[in-house]
C-alpha cells in the first residue's frame, strides 16, 4: 500500500518506524512545523520528523491542513500522491472532510486510550489522574467527530499502582506501533471488523493545565498520588518550590498531624486529608537537580512538622 503518516511527539515515533520498516511504501509523512527551542532558539525538529530523515522520507509541515493557502497546496499534494492510507497518529491538527474522505481505504487513527473511554488530548494523565488500572491502544477510522469513528483494533494492558505518565507514555507508543501493524495486516487480508462506539460509555481527556500539578494536601493520599503520577506534582518546601515526580502511597494512617505535614523525615512521607500518608520518590527542589529522595536527604535536613505548602 502506500501511505501517508501523520505525527508530531515522539509518542508517533514507533508507529512511523513501523511502516518505514514494512513492505509499504510510505509516500509522505506530515508533522508540525520545528519550533524554536532553548536560550538560542535554535528551530528543532519534531520528533517524527527527525525519524523521517533517518530513513530518508520526504516531510511537509504546513502550518494547517484546514484554512489558508499551506492547506490548499498540501490537500493538492496528497490528492497527487493519491495514497491508499492515511495513518495518524498524535499529529496535532484535525483532518477536514476533503483529506479524510481522499485515501482508498481511508484514515485511521491510534489512540491511546480503551476508546469511547479518555476521547481527546491528553488520555494517558487523565486516566492516571482518575485512578484506572487499566488502559490500553485502539486502532480507529477516523471521521469529523473528536475521536467518534469506527473502532478497529483494541489492546489493553494494566496500570502499575505507582507507574507514571512518562512510563505509561513510552509503553503505549511502542503498543500503539504494535497495533497499527495488526490493523494494517487486517486491512490487508480483509478480516477488519470494525466496531461502533457507543457514546454513553465516552468520557474526554481535555487539555492539561499548569494549575492541575499544584498539590492539595487537603484531599486524599490516592489523589496526590495520582497527581504526582497523572502531571508531576508541585508544592513548596521553605519557601522554594519543589517538584515531585514520584510516589508511593504508605500504609497505615496520621489522624494527629496537620495537610501536609512531614512525619517521617527519614523517607520524606506527607500526611493527607483523609489521614493517608504519601512518600516522595523523587524530588527536585528549585535551584537544584531532579533526584532520587534518598540523594536529596543527604544534602537536605528535613524539620519533622514542617508542612508543605
Amino acid at each position: 500500500m502506500k501511505i501517508v503518516f501523520m505525527g508530531t511527539p515522539d509518542f508517533a515515533v514507533p508507529c512511523l518506524k513501523t511502516l518505514a520498516e514494512s513492505n509499504h511504501e510510505v509516500a509522505a509523512v506530515f508533522t508540525q512545523p520545528d519550533k524554536p527551542k532553548g536560550r538560542g532558539y535554535k528551530m528543532i525538529p519534531t520528533p517524527v520528523k527527525a525519524c523521517a530523515l533517518e530513513y530518508d522520507l520526504p516531510v511537509y509541515q504546513p502550518l494547517s491542513l484546514r484554512k489558508g493557502e499551506e492547506a490548499e497546496e498540501a490537500l493538492n499534494l496528497l490528492k497527487s500522491i493519491a495514497p491508499d492510507l492515511i495513518v495518524v497518529t498524535a499529529y496535532g491538527q484535525i483532518l477536514p472532510k476533503e483529506i479524510l474522505e481522499l485515501p482508498k481505504y481511508g484514515c485511521i487513527n491510534i489512540h491511546a486510550s480503551l476508546l469511547p473511554r479518555y476521547r481527546g488530548a491528553a488520555p494517558i494523565n487523565w486516566c492516571i489522574l482518575n485512578g484506572e488500572t487499566k488502559t490500553g491502544v485502539t486502532s480507529m477510522m477516523m471521521e469529523e467527530g473528536l475521536d467518534t469513528g469506527d473502532m478497529l483494533i483494541k489492546r489493553e494492558t494494566d496500570i502499575g499502582e505507582n507507574e507514571t505518565y512518562s512510563e505509561l507514555y513510552a509503553r503505549l507508543s511502542v503498543m500503539g506501533g504494535e497495533v497499527l501493524a495488526e490493523t494494517i495486516e487486517a486491512i490487508e487480508n480483509n478480516t477488519l471488523a470494525p466496531e461502533k462506539q457507543d457514546d454513553s460509555l465516552s468520557c474526554y481527556s481535555p487539555m492539561i493545565r499548569k494549575e492541575m500539578s499544584a498539590l492539595d494536601f487537603s484531599k486524599s493520599a490516592q489523589e496526590i498520588h495520582n497527581t504526582v503520577r497523572g502531571v508531576t506534582g508541585f508544592t513548596s518546601l521553605s519557601g522554594k518550590r519543589l517538584k515531585v515526580f514520584a510516589s508511593e502511597i504508605e500504609k497505615g494512617n496520621n489522624d494527629s498531624a496537620q495537610n501536609g505535614e512531614i512525619v517521617d523525615t527519614d523517607n520524606f512521607t506527607v500526611k493527607c486529608g483523609d489521614g493517608g500518608l504519601v512518600t516522595f520518590r523523587e524530588v527536585q527542589l528549585e535551584g537544584s537537580k531532579r533526584m532520587g529522595t534518598d540523594v536529596f536527604l543527604r544534602g537536605k535536613k528535613l524539620e519533622k512538622g514542617t508542612v508543605l505548602g
